[in-house]
């Protein structure tokens, strides 16, 4: 067995056993002995994750507001009884005879506005004065009919009345971008997350193998010195070799543990004890992405949900904007009323009378109310506009900060990419320089300082070349996240997109 492959069975026999050992106690959500993919992470996430459940509150809370705004046009039906008794003096000398009046009073209707700025009412009262002036006879007055207040001036039209409509129904669906925001961004997470478990993996096996390679070497080293070929300094070099790499094992135990704290977090759990069983995890192939900046970034803006949300703002700070310019205007109220009266001694004779229509009533008039100064309303005006205009400004800004993304994004992509070529390349002759130089210790024709070099040198580039697919990983992840694609790419159907 040739040194090269010497080292592929070690790295190969090491990653098998990270494998059993990973493996432990199974995770709260994987079944035991299995593998949790990549797929089944995204799956647990988006059932599980805190962060998610706790947003999924925001889009029924915004209906909520949305139907509480819409009830604002709701009629509202009223019923009334009422009843008064007062004695007034006829005189100050005494005896004192009081005079009575008792009054009933009795109303029905429906009230409501409309989104021009309508008041209505309609429905009718009776009214029954008695007392000592009628002897307590019933006198039974009634109205039947329609009262009207329409604002021609504030107050008046859509922009109005329907302010709090269009701003409870742009922030539902500001909700439910956000909400896929969340999902979007926590998608990507697990994404990055497990990517890093898998590198720690890489890199627990990449130290441990090291560090039996170093092992290995020592009992050369120490063969050599008993066969009277080598030297004790050789030896003293391999065991401070072996020392030193037990440091990169424990750091990248370390590294592991916490990674899997951390996708565990993002796959629901609240509870990381010491000692747990670590996640099992494997390596899934780079995505292929075709990358077109000028083409992704009005993909972006069509799918990116941070944008979305800004662009709905807009169209809230439109709708205060043009209701605050509303309440510049003076209150012009035009008011009316039609209906019919009813007079009888009781009260089925004063409502037969309205009812046969032969006594109309109408009225109409003009309420005009102009404020002196109206600061207060010239004051909100100017706000609303000033913020209308701030959004519009903030919303051109994060256009060019999304174009630089996407390009910068694109380019990350392109560097991560040629650094695994790179990697790759540099890898294969490391191994090819490991192994010539392992064949001249044999023949005495080298050191074991100069093998522990290539050794070094082989262990960083093949830590570098994981850290370089992780890399592309991550940044392929990460230009899916950016275009808004994330849930497109892993086929994930939010409820409100069925």
């Amino acid at each position: 067995m040739t040194p090269i492959q010497k080292h592929g069975a070690i790295v190969a026999a090491f990653g098998l056993l990270s494998s059993v050992l990973a493996a432990g106690a199974p995770a709260a959500a994987v079944d035991s002995g299995s593998v949790l993919t990549l797929d089944q992470a995204i799956s647990l996430a988006l059932e599980k994750n805190q962060d998610i459940k706790v947003e999924a509150y925001a889009p029924p809370i915004a209906r909520a507001n949305l139907l509480t705004a819409l009830g604002e046009f709701d009629p509202v039906f009223s019923l009334g009884r009422s009843y008064s008794h007062s004695d007034t003096p006829t005189g100050i000398s005494a005896p004192v005879s009081p005079t009575t009046l008792d009054i009933d009073n009795y109303s029905i209707g429906l009230t409501g506005v409309l989104p021009t700025g309508l008041n209505y009412t309609v429905g009718g009262q009776t009214e029954n004065e008695r007392g000592t002036f009628n002897n307590f006879a019933g006198d039974f007055v009634s109205f039947g009919g329609i009262n009207l207040t329409q604002p021609l001036l504030r107050g008046f039209g859509f922009a109005a009345n329907l302010v709090n409509i269009r701003v409870a129904r742009a922030n539902r669906s500001i909700s439910e971008w956000q909400y896929r925001q969340t999902v979007i961004g926590t998608v990507t997470n697990v994404i990055v997350i497990y990517d890093q478990l898998v590198l720690a993996y890489k890199n627990l096996q990449i130290a441990q193998t090291y560090r039996d390679l170093g092992a290995k070497l020592l009992l050369q080293s120490q063969q050599r010195l008993k066969d009277g070929s080598g030297a004790q300094s050789d030896v003293i070099t391999a065991e401070a070799t072996v020392a030193s790499r037990e440091e990169a094992i424990l750091e990248a135990q370390n590294t592991l543990r916490n990674t899997d704290g951390e996708l565990r977090e993002l796959l629901g759990e609240k509870w990381f004890p010491q000692g747990r069983s670590l996640l099992t995890v494997q390596a899934s192939p780079v995505p292929i992405r075709t990358v077109d900046p000028a083409g992704d970034y009005q993909e972006a803006l069509n799918r990116r949900p941070d944008y979305q949300a800004a662009r709905l703002g807009i169209t809230i700070n439109r709708a205060n904007s043009d209701a605050a310019r509303n309440g510049l205007l003076p209150q012009v109220n035009l008011v009316g009323s039609y209906g019919y009266n009813g007079l009888g001694s009781t009260f089925a004779a004063a409502r037969q009378m309205v009812a046969t229509e032969n006594f109309p009533s109408s009225s109409i008039g003009l309420n005009i109310s102009i404020p002196i100064t109206n600061s207060q309303a010239r004051g909100k005006a100017r706000e609303a506009r000033l913020t209308l205009e701030q959004s519009e400004a903030s919303l051109k800004n994060m256009e060019a900060q999304i174009a630089l993304t996407i390009t910068t994004d694109a380019g990350q992509i392109g560097t991560t990419r040629a650094r695994v070529i790179a990697d790759q390349k540099a890898y294969d002759l490391a191994v090819q320089a490991l192994a010539g130089e392992e064949r001249k210790l044999e023949l005495g024709t080298s050191s074991t300082i100069n093998v522990i070099t290539d050794q070094t040198n082989l262990a960083t580039v093949e830590n570098s070349l994981a850290s370089a697919r992780y890399a592309e990983s991550e940044a392929v992840a990460v230009y899916d996240q950016d275009l808004g694609m994330t849930l497109a790419r892993n086929q994930i159907t939010l409820a409100e997109d069925k």
